[in-house]
């Protein structure tokens, strides 16, 4: 694979994961109360095709930064490690909340029922998650992979995770914005991933076209 197919591929996984995540998102605010199992299956569904997308970034992303400057190889492989951890947490925690919903005779909300996600969606996937954020902030700014506003951003956004890393301290409402399940540290969090990847995704796409601009006087005579 050449770098600017990578970047293509890298641009266009990005976007998409973005897209299904912002999809997403919305589902879990249309009921008050347990939502019926179509809107639960939905969202995890969407949820894990975005993951799927999200799985297609970090490879090309590992690719990317090795042709880049191979001295920071590590780097692309440490972002795709903990991507694939974050995204294998994340698939994780879908299957026991749709495995609930399935068997419930009655509607649930999985958010609140199913105990066992409630560090897997947060504390433990804000940590994940900041880490695979800092290593991509990193590899960016140390390769000059992306424009410096991505690396930036990489790092605020991680710093901004770690802030939820402690909520597992704090209960289990749904309701509550610091809770270990709670709006703040699950979909808001989630939210802001999204539109970071959905930039992110667009500035990798285009950075492939501005590469093949720059590569063409050298191909002429």
């Amino acid at each position: 694979m050449n770098e600017t197919v990578a970047r293509r591929l890298a641009g266009l996984a990005g976007i998409a994961t973005a897209a299904a995540f912002i999809v997403e998102v919305p589902l879990y605010f249309i009921y008050s109360g347990p939502p019926p199992d179509a809107n639960v299956l939905a969202r995890l569904l969407i949820g894990i095709v975005a993951l799927a997308f999200l799985i297609v970034f970090v490879t090309a992303f590992r690719e990317l930064v090795k042709r880049a400057n191979p001295a920071y190889e590590w780097v692309g492989t440490m972002a795709f490690a903990t991507g694939l951890v974050y995204a294998t947490i994340t698939l994780v925690s879908s299957g026991l909340e749709a495995g609930a919903v399935i068997a419930a005779d009655h509607p649930i909300d999985p958010t609140v029922t199913v105990s066992g996600t409630y560090i897997l969606y947060g504390s433990i996937g804000r940590l994940m998650l900041a880490l695979f954020l800092t290593t991509v902030g990193y590899g960016i700014s140390r390769t000059n992979l992306l424009p410096p506003w991505t690396g930036r951003s990489a790092f605020a956004l991680a710093g901004v995770n770690l802030v939820f890393v402690p909520s597992l301290f704090f209960g289990n409402n749904p309701a509550h914005f610091y809770a270990a399940n709670g709006w703040g540290t699950t979909a808001l969090m989630g939210a802001i991933l999204s539109y970071w990847m959905f930039a992110l995704g667009i500035s990798t796409y285009r950075s492939a076209a501005r590469r093949v601009h720059a590569a063409s006087p050298a191909l002429q005579p």
